[in-house]
């Protein structure tokens, strides 16, 4: 193949991986939705280490391990984020739709952090994980 044919079908392919991409969004959209209504955390490194193990266990090259892994923390690390603020909009519609009821304060609108990786103090920003 020539590199013209050969970058066409590099296009196609980062093209079937964003819709792939969106495709999981979604799914950990939704997944934030039933930890809002559940009261589970967004980070869970116990379900990380089975992604990252999923992911090696079905890797057959040319990337090495480490890199592939190094790329899905990354997608997790925006996922987690996504879920984040999903949950940050669900608290504050909450409390806009209590303040708007009699006798309820809304209190303060709570902080978003929109396009934030990072998952709080003492968590390392490219990972979420504790330091």
């Amino acid at each position: 193949m020539t590199i013209d044919e050969l970058r066409i079908r590099i296009d196609v392919l980062d093209r079937q991986l964003v819709e792939l991409l969106s495709e999981r969004a979604r799914a950990a959209q939704m997944i934030g939705h039933l930890k809002a209504a559940t009261s589970l955390p967004v980070y869970e490194p116990d379900r990380e280490k089975i992604i990252y193990a999923n992911v090696r266990a079905a890797n057959k090259g040319p990337l090495p391990d480490i890199e592939l892994t190094h790329i899905y923390e990354r997608i997790i690390d925006v996922m987690r984020a996504l879920q984040r603020n999903e949950l940050a909009s669900e608290r504050n519609a909450r409390a806009a739709h209590a303040g708007a009821e009699p006798g309820h304060a809304a209190g303060p609108p709570q902080p978003q952090q929109r396009g934030s990786v990072a998952g709080g103090p003492g968590q390392t920003p490219e990972t979420g994980n504790e330091k």
